[in-house]
């Protein structure tokens, strides 16, 4: 089962007066790890380079930021895939000391950073959830909504015309077993809302 992090997590070290920041922390998408990249510039001007690595299905990236091609963000992502992460951005800030470290030192030096802030981190399993729509008469709103409760499915919205019209989520593993618990109760009076992608 893949696993994101509850929270951020940093690291920091130091190779050859070189100044390694390293972080880990949740992130779903490109668009978000692209502010936080540009946030650690804001907050570091006198950096030489801000390394990422993001795993998050297909908006995945591998950044080395003017590194020599293939020492940070590959290797950053590497130690990410490692892990069986899920949802998680990786950066580096990098404050040059001076010493280069060469190639194999670099990929050393951006995989320790994320490696220690890794061993930190609080590793969640992933709930990938199912959202289920459906209609059900009046008389029935009372029924559903316990056996939501029961099922620890959060309601997301719900809409009274003609009847009653339900929007909720639950963990998609336990879906399939509450349709066949409301279908038994509903007597075929349940009407279920296919979903728009």
């Amino acid at each position: 089962m893949p696993l994101t992090l509850a929270a951020p997590v940093h690291s920091e070290l130091i190779i050859k007066k070189s100044r390694f920041i390293g972080c880990v922390q949740p992130m779903s998408d490109r668009a978000g790890a692209q502010k936080v990249v540009a946030a650690l510039w804001a907050q570091h001007p006198g950096a030489r380079h801000v390394c990422w690595a993001l795993l998050a299905g297909g908006q995945s990236a591998a950044v080395d930021d003017g590194e020599p091609s293939g020492t940070a963000g590959r290797p950053m992502l590497d130690v990410l895939r490692h892990q069986d992460l899920e949802g998680v951005l990786a950066t580096v800030v990098r404050y040059f000391g001076g010493v280069k470290l060469g190639a194999g030192g670099l990929v050393r030096a951006y995989m320790d950073a994320v490696a220690q802030a890794l061993l930190e981190a609080e590793k969640v399993p992933i709930v990938r959830l199912a959202t289920l729509r459906c209609v059900v008469p009046y008389a029935m709103e009372g029924l559903l909504r316990r056996e939501l409760d029961a099922a620890g499915a959060s309601l997301l919205a719900v809409a009274h015309g003609q009847a009653v019209e339900l929007c909720f989520s639950l963990p998609e593993d336990a879906a399939a077993a509450l349709r066949a618990r409301l279908a038994e109760a509903g007597q075929g009076r349940i009407e279920w809302i296919a979903e728009v992608e």
